[in-house]
């Protein structure tokens, strides 16, 4: 389809002449994925806004109580702080954003009273504003109307650096200004096309002003709201044990009619996948579990258990190795793995290259993940259109230990390679779980055939995404020279996925470990491609930009993609549920309801 018949097809859909669901089907035919013409719309000024999904229930309550199991258990209740999806997740119990994604990338309205659009007058045409209206008649859990006012004051507490928030990053360029008691303004720096950032999804919950107000800037940690959410959701806060067990209970002034339909709510938190898994496929103890990550063929015998069905949801998540640039083995000024180090042998071209040879990604997925994970070679794998065609992979003992044997790295007397006095002794930690284990162990062993000598480290998941500052063995201190876990993509976009690599996102300990920069490489270049991609509105030439970013890091080897991982959760066979795997397990959570 050339350009002109494009544009033509995309003009009707905004007059209204063709339908959004047979544009969609149109483009999916071309190879379109549905995020991108979602996007390609939006760009176009067509409203990014969802169909109503089918509720059934006639009346709030009489559900009893459902039962979560989150086998990462949240550590702390504030979304501004969380290092892991299961802080966010927790969060996202009680807190709301003003609008989330559904499975197709299309945005739905929470909190807002619309989706802004061009159309509408509420999306600037050049694309530096943006203005949304709040949804009427809502109320914080203690009773306190929600007001623009709160929406300002998030803005405020989110860019303050003495915050030390994990959202600065979606705050800290954009002016917020309230134009009424219900409706506020966003203003961008310059055209921003991915507009739908702050306000919405996992990095969009709002807190409310009079609770956190005296807790913005150094003092943000002490607040008791960071344990004791009142939000605007579904549920209102019971109880929570941090590492274990987080309850609430139906909120009966909740903004959505007939919402929720269970009674309580309990989403208990620890364990490993396995035993998750099989609380619900087996037993049927619990009713929903989050985050699958067990091997396939333990994963199909559980479903024959009769009492719950696997659900795999298309996603942008991938389990990846990092690679430390700063040593983790010195201390400066109070830190480990500090900017003001260098790796002793992982800043060497050829031992980056040799790793990257030695990660057997096609066993990976044959033998541990099956459906659950693909082998990859990139970074960003979906949405389709940011997928890049100009990388690929392989494992190859030989050649990496010639690339080795040429940069100098001989073997000892012991077989392991040194150069200078130095060795190749890699600690390699990831959290404790099955898979994870399985493919440190695959890894390890061609590393030992290539004279690397590896020891694994596996770090209970409680300690390993705590997002406490004084714990040392968490994902964000990378205190040793490879680690590996997973990263979700919670938006159908890359903007926030690729923030990781931006210099200005290294954790440290000014900054209390929130940065999203955790292997410390910094490239210029690559922060000027980044500051391209935020302001150009063309989304054909924005998806090159970030297909040339995901190559950049693959090429300098700052992470090794192992398996492109879609969304999977254990699902009760009586329970309806609405996922998306470009926002939380939970964003829908107001839809779900169970079969009597």
């Amino acid at each position: 389809m050339n350009e002109q018949k494009l544009r033509r097809r995309i003009e009707e859909v905004r007059t209204g002449a063709r339908s959004r669901r047979t544009f969609l089907s149109e483009m999916a035919a071309l190879g379109l994925s549905a995020p991108f013409v979602t996007q390609m719309l939006a760009h176009s000024g067509v409203a990014m806004a969802a169909t109503e999904a089918k509720y059934v229930p006639t009346k709030a309550g009489g559900g009893g109580t459902l039962k979560l199991l989150w086998w990462q258990a949240p550590t702390l209740l504030n979304p501004h702080f969380a290092v892991g999806t299961k802080d966010q997740d927790g969060s996202r119990l009680f807190y709301e954003p003003l609008a989330g994604w559904d499975a197709d990338g299309n945005l739905v309205p929470i909190l807002a009273a619309e989706i802004p659009s061009v159309e509408a007058g509420t999306v600037d045409q050049d694309l530096t504003w943006v203005v949304w209206k709040l949804k009427a008649g809502v109320k914080w859990h203690d009773g306190t109307p929600l007001t623009a006012d709160d929406c300002v004051f998030n803005w405020q507490y989110a860019s303050d650096p003495a915050t030390a928030a994990t959202t600065i990053g979606t705050y800290k360029d954009i002016k917020v200004t309230k134009l009424d008691d219900r409706t506020i303004r966003v203003d961008f720096e310059k055209p921003t096309p991915f507009w739908a950032d702050a306000f919405v999804g996992n990095r969009g919950m709002i807190l409310p002003k009079h609770l956190f107000e005296q807790y913005k800037g150094a003092n943000s940690r002490e607040a008791p709201a960071n344990l004791a959410p009142v939000g605007t959701s579904a549920y209102l806060f019971v109880d929570f044990k941090p590492g274990d067990l987080i309850r609430g209970k139906l909120n009966p002034n909740y903004h959505m009619p007939n919402r929720p339909y269970f009674d309580t709510i309990e989403m208990k938190g620890g364990g490993d996948a396995v035993s998750a898994a099989r609380a619900v496929l087996q037993t049927g103890e619990y009713d929903f579990a989050w985050n699958m990550q067990v091997e396939d063929e333990l994963l199909k015998r559980l479903e024959q258990g009769g009492k719950g069905r696997v659900v795999i949801f298309r996603s942008g998540g991938i389990e990846h190795i990092q690679l430390n640039n700063t040593d983790p083995s010195k201390e400066v000024d109070g830190e480990r793995s500090s900017l003001k180090t260098k790796h002793p042998f992982l800043t060497d071209p050829a031992v980056r290259q040799s790793l990257n040879l030695l990660v057997d990604k096609a066993s990976v997925e044959k033998f541990i993940y099956g459906r659950t994970g693909t082998a990859t070679a990139n970074f960003i794998n979906n949405p389709e259109q940011f997928r890049s065609k100009n990388t690929s992979y392989s494992f190859d003992v030989a050649r990496a230990t010639d690339i080795l044997d040429k940069a100098g790295w001989k073997p000892g007397a012991d077989g392991i390679r040194e150069k200078d006095g130095v060795k190749l002794k890699i600690v390699f930690q990831s959290s404790i779980n099955a898979p994870r284990q399985k493919t440190q162990e695959i890894v390890k062993q061609a590393c030992q055939k290539a004279g690397i000598d590896i020891e694994i480290k596996a770090v209970p998941s409680s300690v390993y995404f705590s997002s406490d500052i004084g714990n040392p063995d968490t994902l964000a201190k990378f205190g040793t020279d490879l680690q590996m876990y997973s990263t979700s993509m919670s938006q159908p976009d890359p903007r926030e996925f690729m923030r990781p690599f931006l210099s200005t996102e290294v954790a440290s300990k000014d900054n209390k470990w929130q940065g999203r920069n955790i292997t410390r490489w910094q490239n210029t270049d690559y922060d000027a491609l980044y500051d391209a991609a935020e302001h150009e509105t063309d989304p054909v030439k924005r998806a090159a930009i970030f297909i040339e970013m995901n190559d950049m890091v693959i090429k300098d080897i700052v992470v090794i993609p192992v398996v492109a991982r879609p969304s999977v959760a254990a699902v009760a066979d009586k329970l309806h549920v609405r996922l998306s795997g470009w926002d939380s397990y939970i964003t829908a959570l107001y839809d779900w309801y169970a079969d009597a």
